[in-house]
């Protein structure tokens, strides 16, 4: 007889990430719950995400995220602050918003560092000094940010002539589909070998290095572009002079492609690979993502 499945509770179901969360823990046989601050909103394309996730079998949960007693009500046995997993007493795991980021081994500048890093280390201190059982989720680069300008920080389009470069763009990075994020984070969430780890989701296919994105696009288009190299110094440089959130943006890019972030050895004794732990997950490639910007 095969084991029930656990209750997840997504909170921000309807974000960027939020809602691939939703339908893959759906799609996984648990019972689903999103908290939604309006459960029939006037916004069109959010009415339809909500539906989407009622057909899906998906319980709509209105809820506060600040206000914890709107979520104990609401979520019963559900719950996404730290003091209401406390109080309620019996959620089995918690995945804070991580992601892209590791809190812990992160060295990007200002203003990503206080905006971002500094407040995901402290929740992680705040779950582990309240032992809420945890699985911290790291991915790199989400495909929907890191892909449609081909790898160039500040472009949400591909290049028509020439790229921009952070540094000799040599350095290798991670991509991630959201929807494969998703099913990754779903799988961990029940499962013994995820607790109190960090999964590092790193698909082999899915890391490769600036140059080597843009080599694949010209193959895949015909085409050839300029490389416009920014050195280190121009980057900070334009880091500080950028707008929010450019500037929280190209700080990543720094990171990243400059000081290298995401390439490390995943410690073992703390962390595990999505790629060992579920081998049989048939993940998107950076190939396929690109094959539909054609």
């Amino acid at each position: 007889m095969a084991s029930e499945k656990s209750k997840i509770l997504v909170v921000g179901a309807t974000g960027h990430l939020g809602r691939h969360v939703v339908a893959a823990s759906a799609r996984q046989g648990h019972p689903t719950l999103a908290l939604v601050r309006d459960t029939a909103p006037s916004d069109a394309a959010k009415a339809a995400l909500l539906q989407s996730f009622q057909d899906a079998g998906v319980t709509l949960v209105k809820g506060d995220l600040h206000d914890q007693a709107s979520l104990l009500s609401a979520i019963a046995d559900q719950t996404r602050l730290i003091d209401a997993i406390k109080e309620a007493g019996n959620v089995k795991r918690f995945i804070p918003s991580e992601f892209g980021l590791d809190a812990d081994r992160s060295a990007a500048v200002e203003p990503t560092r206080s905006m971002f890093v500094t407040a995901k280390a402290a929740i992680r201190r705040a779950v582990e000094a309240a032992g809420v059982p945890y699985t911290y989720v790291w991915t790199g680069y989400f495909f929907g940010y890191g892909l449609p300008g081909i790898g160039q920080v500040l472009a949400q389009a591909p290049p028509v002539d020439k790229a921009v470069v952070l540094g000799d763009g040599d350095t290798d990075v991670s991509f991630v589909d959201e929807g494969d994020i998703g099913t990754y984070t779903v799988l961990a969430a029940d499962d013994p070998r995820a607790v109190n780890r960090t999964l590092y989701v790193k698909p082999p296919a899915n890391t490769l290095s600036h140059n080597e994105l843009l080599a694949l696009w010209e193959k895949k288009t015909g085409k050839t572009f300029q490389r416009v190299h920014l050195a280190e110094d121009a980057v900070l440089k334009q880091i500080q002079e950028l707008p929010i959130p450019l500037d929280i943006l190209l700080s990543i890019g720094h990171a990243v492609y400059i000081k290298g972030e995401h390439k490390f050895k995943i410690d073992q004794s703390s962390a595990a690979d999505a790629g060992e732990l579920y081998p049989d997950v048939k993940y998107t490639t950076v190939d396929d993502y690109l094959n539909r910007l054609l």
